[in-house]
């Protein structure tokens, strides 16, 4: 479980996808690099809470279950990263606690919003949590908390 942890965080994860944002700064991303970078960021955390959830339960990540998890982790980590891209562009600036809005467009950071535009930006949040929910679709009300968190994931103003 540690080894999955220092993965997500080291180079390989957490900290190679902010060594990527960073050198991607002036430059345009297509939409596969973009959601590769950012699948490296917050959402190898992500999928990390739900890999160590799943080593703890004893469930093998090739498996069904295991892989429909990790597919709900890879959806709401993207979509925690549209969502924030949306909220700099457009959030009020007290509850996101940013000194601008547009900051990112600002500092000519590649983000979903300069990439798609914020109607489709949006649009695809809400894909993603269609996936996200989707991917939980054989489980009842045992995985209405990560229901709950996509949701709140994708809805969040802050």
């Amino acid at each position: 479980m540690l080894a999955a942890l220092a993965l997500a965080a080291g180079s390989r994860g957490m900290v190679g996808g902010q060594a990527i944002d960073l050198a991607a700064v002036g430059h345009e991303l297509a939409l596969p690099a973009l959601e590769q970078m950012h699948l490296h960021k917050t959402g190898m955390l992500i999928r990390c809470a739900i890999q160590l959830a799943l080593c703890a339960a004893g469930v093998e990540e090739n498996s069904e279950q295991g892989g429909m998890l990790l597919q709900y982790a890879d959806r709401v980590g993207l979509a925690f990263q549209v969502q924030d891209d949306i909220l700099d562009e457009i959030g009020d600036l007290q509850q996101t606690g940013k000194a601008q809005q547009g900051a990112d467009r600002s500092r000519n950071k590649p983000s979903f919003i300069t990439l798609l535009g914020l109607k489709e930006a949006q649009n695809y949040a809400q894909r993603l949590l269609e996936e996200a929910l989707a991917a939980l679709q054989s489980w009842q009300h045992e995985a209405d908390h990560l229901r709950a968190l996509a949701r709140l994931i994708v809805e969040r103003n802050k």
